[in-house]
């Protein structure tokens, strides 16, 4: 190429570079998310996505702030106290309350037809949306396109964009009222488009599983229909508090240490009440605030709770709020200042020394729940010690 023509090459190169420099970020992923959508509506096509759900598609918008909400969930953002205090707190019960009354009914005969306590229904709608008043406005389509295009995980949310589209094709709701929130969850119970597409419910008989109408009955219904696909026991509860005996082995605690009731009995677990444990029933200790704060049982039905939102804390808290609508007492034991007896920058730190490691003990956020106890296992079984799954300042140091 001759000298000036390369020149020319640069200068033009460095125009175009400082020209992008000046062009807003917003601008920049406007046009590479246009670019995306198109690459995504061709694909959508060859999957048998109807016209009306691709020109539905085609106005979807590129929305950042969905991107800052989906970085930051509210579950690892906040003490389990702090969490638990709202879940369960008075206007939340007695919303709850509320909805109980006004739903008899149809509540008896969703928990008759798939045997799901309404009061776990009712506090699953009272989490998710403030009992029908918080449903989320965000076009779901616009939501599910920003965050699969943005990568991070691109595979899961381009899977649910997709069954967005398939439910729009099928007609149980118009583009227009496909409403949700920064997550791509919608209706009454925040289903995700892939749990719609498996679960939804048309209980009142209408032609439409409709979980966006005001009225809640096909979103209840569809609630309980989820659960019970994902092997709720019927008359088992979710978890219950217990007490454990002074100098009592913590490495047996955690989600996968189940055994029958009676056995934990005979090394002294027992109820709040003092009561030993008793009966053939299996269920694992999991202590979400450290060995000073609450401790649970766990059952089969906590596990299910899980697929609906993977947090303990979620799970806690709906579990019991369902149990203070069924008129249960609220939670004995205090919560400590400190769990397991680390600051929460001693507990930010252990987990992000574990992960340098190799271990993954999930993002540090200070919540060292099971993932971050597998971890702790996994590097004192790497180390010849006792394999506990215990934090502690003194696990810290050796790690630093």
């Amino acid at each position: 190429m001759p000298q000036h023509s390369t020149l020319f090459s640069r200068r033009m190169a460095m125009a175009t570079l400082s020209a992008a420099a000046m062009i807003p970020g917003r601008v920049l992923a406007d046009s590479g998310f246009s670019g995306w959508l198109s690459g995504f509506s061709t694909k959508a096509r060859s999957a048998g996505v109807g016209d009306t759900a691709l020109k539905a598609l085609r106005r979807a918008e590129y929305l950042p702030s969905v991107i800052k909400s989906d970085r930051r969930p509210a579950e690892t953002a906040r003490s389990l106290q702090d969490y638990i205090a709202s879940a369960a707190s008075p206007q939340r019960i007695k919303g709850g309350q509320r909805a109980l009354s006004r739903y008899p009914t149809l509540l008896k005969k969703i928990e008759k037809k798939y045997g799901v306590p309404k009061e776990v229904i009712v506090a699953i709608w009272g989490m998710e949306s403030s009992f029908g008043a918080v449903r989320g406005s965000a076009s779901v389509l616009s939501t599910l396109a920003t965050l699969a295009y943005e990568g991070r995980r691109r595979d899961l949310f381009e899977a649910e964009l997709m069954a967005a589209l398939q439910i729009l094709s099928s007609g149980d709701v118009s583009p227009s009222r496909m409403k949700g929130s920064y997550a791509g969850a919608m209706g009454h119970t925040q289903f995700m488009p892939s749990s719609y597409l498996a679960h939804a419910e048309d209980f009142n008989r209408d032609g439409a599983r409709d979980i966006w109408s005001d009225d809640p009955t096909d979103a209840l219904a569809s609630t309980a229909a989820y659960l019970r696909a994902k092997g709720w026991t019927k008359g088992q509860p979710w978890a219950a508090e217990v007490r454990l005996p002074k100098g009592f082995d913590l490495a047996l605690t955690g989600r996968v240490y189940s055994r029958r009731l009676r056995d934990w009995g005979k090394i002294g677990v027992t109820d709040v009440k003092g009561r030993a444990l008793t009966g053939a029933d299996s269920g694992a200790l999991i202590l979400p605030a450290g060995p000073t704060g609450p401790i649970f049982m766990i059952f089969q039905n906590f596990h299910v709770l899980k697929t609906y939102n993977y947090a303990d804390s979620y799970v806690i808290g709906v579990g019991h709020l369902s149990d203070r609508l069924a008129g249960g007492r609220a939670i004995q034991a205090s919560y400590p200042k400190k769990p397991w007896g680390m600051s929460s920058k001693e507990r930010q730190a252990l987990q992000k020394r574990l992960n340098d490691l190799g271990f993954q003990a999930g993002r540090p956020d200070g919540v060292i729940g099971e993932k971050g106890r597998a971890a702790i296992r996994a590097f004192e079984a790497s180390q010849g010690m006792p394999v506990t799954g215990v934090p502690s300042v003194q696990l810290l140091a050796r790690l630093s």
